[in-house]
């Protein structure tokens, strides 16, 4: 079963109360889940793996240790996981980033694949998905799934907020997958969302409706 970490660190928190707020603009948001989603990274990349190089201080010679190299990916599911790149990017600026492009359908509640481009040696790399909201999780699912297809084989999920309902589904289907998330909300309602979430994330960062 994958690990859930949440990433309750006091910053973190703080920053998510003024992106929950409903008075924050679309700028400040945008501002927000991207100095969020950098905070993220710094958890998500916490077990990337190093080597030893020798290095030489003014003082004298020295072992540190390095990332060993291992190639990393960043995966947004569009639009609303393109809000988290630029965060993440800030941390690991030599990842490549891919595109994955799904929508819910608003009746079935069900993700509909339009756009995917991902870097050609992607079954190579260390791979992060983002997307701020996890709800039902089948975006994420479907997401996944793509890129496993795609050759695919270590993969990671970051999310600002996600409800239960979205996380169990998250390790039902892909038990190998961790997730990463800011805050683990209370539930879903109806109509799918949130509870008590941050609304429309897409929306919010672009400033459509």
């Amino acid at each position: 079963m994958s690990k859930v970490v949440e990433v309750n660190h006091p910053l973190v928190l703080h920053k998510l109360a003024f992106i929950r707020n409903k008075e924050t603009g679309s700028k400040e948001f945008r501002d927000l889940v991207s100095e969020v989603s950098t905070l993220l990274a710094y958890e998500v990349t916490r077990n990337l793996s190093m080597e030893e190089v020798e290095i030489e201080t003014p003082i004298c010679k020295t072992k540190c240790k390095m990332l060993e190299g291992k190639k990393l990916a960043i995966v947004p599911i569009l639009r609303a996981g393109l809000g988290m790149v630029d965060g993440m990017l800030k941390l690991v600026p030599a990842a490549k980033v891919g595109h994955i492009g799904l929508y819910r359908d608003e009746t079935t509640l069900k993700p509909v694949e339009y756009f995917c481009k991902l870097p050609e040696d992607i079954a190579e790399r260390e791979i992060i998905v983002v997307d701020p909201m996890l709800a039902t999780g089948g975006s994420a699912i479907d997401a996944l799934t793509m890129l496993k297809k795609r050759g695919a084989k270590n993969l990671r999920l970051a999310c600002l907020i996600g409800a239960p309902e979205g996380i169990e589904a998250i390790q039902k289907a892909h038990p190998d997958v961790d997730i990463y998330i800011a805050s683990i909300d209370e539930k879903l309602n109806e109509n799918g969302y949130i509870v008590p979430g941050l609304g429309d994330a897409g929306d919010r960062l672009f400033g459509t409706k």
